[in-house]
């Protein structure tokens, strides 16, 4: 009997080691930083989140249909080492207008941003996502980005958006809706989309949705 409890006793702290073991390696896993999962916008395409490539500081706004999308009320203003603050989403004035011109095989979106606020800096490219029947679409970022410039209170500033037309004969993929994030933020806002109803249907192989940088439509205000 001796020999047989000693046994019990073996396997039961063996098992408790194993036990100790599994755990410990559970909770290593939860707490490594590379298994979280981050947010897009942007993207190698815009996604949801705008770009502020050339160390420039930008963008913020109002949602055009007056909703705020949520974050915070900080306007523009100054940092703390005196230089001129990225322009933030609630003091940006956004609105979207269909810019085609006849002819073209591709259909443009001219997208403003107007500050509202004090002077603020602007560079880079803006996320766009369009919302469709199918999901959302993130706009392909095309040209070089912007370089960085200080967009005065009331002045505006615009970039494009091209999408290829559909003339295929068919439904294809409605759009809904348009998704803009300026650049350097992560509060986006949702706009109506002003341009042409539908999208073709592709493989992948047809013209992608391209957003171009900051002041590619032009600057005006």
């Amino acid at each position: 009997m001796r020999v047989h409890k000693l046994t019990f006793a073996a396997l039961a702290v063996a098992a408790s080691l194993s036990l100790t073991a599994c755990n410990g390696d559970d909770t290593t896993a939860q707490g490594d930083p590379s298994s979280a999962s981050s947010e897009s916008s942007s993207g190698g395409g815009s996604g949801s989140g705008g770009s502020d490539q050339g160390d420039a500081e930008q963008g913020g706004g109002k949602d055009s249909g007056g909703q705020n999308s949520g974050g915070t009320d900080e306007g523009n203003g100054s940092n703390a080492d005196g230089q001129t603050a990225k322009c933030r989403t609630d003091a940006l004035n956004i609105t979207a207008s269909d810019s085609t011109i006849s002819g073209d095989p591709d259909g443009t979106v001219a997208v403003t941003l107007e500050n509202s606020g004090e002077d603020c800096a602007l560079s880079g490219f803006a996320g766009v996502d369009l919302k469709t029947s199918e999901g959302s679409l993130s706009a392909e970022r095309r040209g070089e980005p912007a370089e960085r410039m200080i967009l005065q209170n009331g002045k505006s500033v615009s970039f494009g958006i091209n999408y290829p037309m559909n003339d295929s004969g068919g439904s294809g993929v409605k759009v809904t809706g348009l998704v803009v994030t300026p650049p350097g933020e992560s509060k986006s806002f949702s706009l109506e989309w002003p341009g042409a109803g539908t999208l073709p249907v592709t493989d992948g192989s047809g013209t992608p949705v391209q957003v171009g940088p900051i002041g590619s439509a032009g600057q005006g205000g």
